[in-house]
């Protein structure tokens, strides 16, 4: 290991909740770092982060910040990657970024590293990390096409509120204490969008994740359309998605129907899902064992279980998909990018 290539890397978004998960996985799995530049917002330079027994301290993010830099990991939000990107790549960085800002863009790789992996030879200087919730469905599916084919995707989320950032954690924490107490309830974060209508989460279930689009979408259900084919690269898998927002706070689960091309054996199926590469199978409901949030917060895997054939099509399959959305989500994902690219 010791001549082992070492880069100079920037995390862009350093003090937010994925950037802070992206921090600890660089620590932990012991990237090969030269120098580390953590960069954020006028707003959070000058923060003090500890890494590897290093005191850094975080700057604000300008064009300017990417010399030198060979990876850099995004997490800053949309604008700030259109606003920043281009430059890291003028300065010869490989960007991974993991915002909505490139996914579709065509000339951008969108990869999941069990699904697409080859995929990051492709890119022109940015890599695409998908969204949370289209992540963990594909890294389930792609065995299961693999074999059988997929024709149809029907999918409904319940999805965590730290995918939302931290100020939504706060304010569903908050809600939940008021209304214990019997005191008001004042939403003032969720739902994220175009309107200045708010809505209680605690004790509650809010289906929208994001602006509504015209066709009567919100944009989460649309990302996940659009993500799915790319990376499943078949576009004509048929995709429709409703996204909920619900109290909790770490890991998204998804209710998954699937209409596979071929007819299929239901035990092969549970195999393929075992033999997965970052699929953990917890699926026996005789002893009520199935994916849970609660159990999925903190892990890398993606969980699947409650696997039952459709009653009402031969070759349709219900599954139960968790998987802690800040981890597998988001900053584990990007991390497995920057590794592979890092092994050349």
């Amino acid at each position: 290991m010791s001549n082992q290539k070492l880069f100079n890397v920037a995390v862009v978004g350093a003090t937010g909740a994925v950037g802070e998960q992206i921090l600890k996985l660089l620590e932990s799995r012991n990237f090969p770092v030269k120098e580390l530049k953590l960069l954020s917002s006028a707003r959070s330079a000058g923060t003090k982060i500890s890494f590897k027994g290093q005191e850094l301290t975080v700057e604000e993010a300008t064009p300017e910040s990417f010399k030198g830099i060979e990876i850099a990991l995004f997490s800053a939000g949309g604008d700030v990657t259109k606003a920043l990107a281009p430059h890291a790549v003028e300065h010869g960085a490989v960007c991974i970024d993991n915002t909505n800002a490139y996914r579709m863009d065509p000339n951008t790789p969108l990869v999941v590293p069990e699904v697409n992996i080859e995929k990051v030879s492709e890119h022109q200087g940015i890599i695409a990390n998908p969204n949370c919730s289209t992540i963990q469905m594909v890294a389930a599916l792609k065995p299961l096409q693999d074999r059988y084919g997929i024709s149809r995707i029907i999918v409904s989320t319940y999805q965590a509120v730290s995918g939302a950032g931290s100020r939504a954690i706060d304010e569903m924490l908050r809600q939940t204490q008021a209304a214990l107490n019997g005191e008001e309830v004042n939403p003032a974060i969720l739902p994220v969008g175009a309107l200045p209508v708010k809505h209680q989460i605690a004790f509650n279930a809010i289906p929208q994740i994001d602006k509504f689009q015209e066709n009567g979408y919100t944009l989460e259900e649309m990302k996940m359309v659009r993500e799915t084919k790319k990376i499943m690269g078949d576009e004509s898998i048929q995709v429709t998605a409703t996204c909920v927002r619900i109290p909790v706070v770490y890991g998204h689960s998804e209710s998954l129907y699937v209409e596979l091309k071929n007819n299929y054996d239901l035990e092969d199926v549970k195999q393929l899902l075992a033999d997965a590469p970052g699929v953990t199978l917890v699926d026996d409901p005789a002893n009520q064992q199935y994916p849970l949030a609660t159990d999925a917060a903190g892990k890398p895997d993606v969980f699947v279980g409650r696997l039952r054939r459709d009653l009402g099509s031969e070759r349709g399959l219900n599954m139960w998909i968790v998987s802690d959305n800040l981890l597998k989500g988001a900053a584990w994902n990007a991390v497995q990018i920057a590794e592979h690219i890092a092994k050349g």
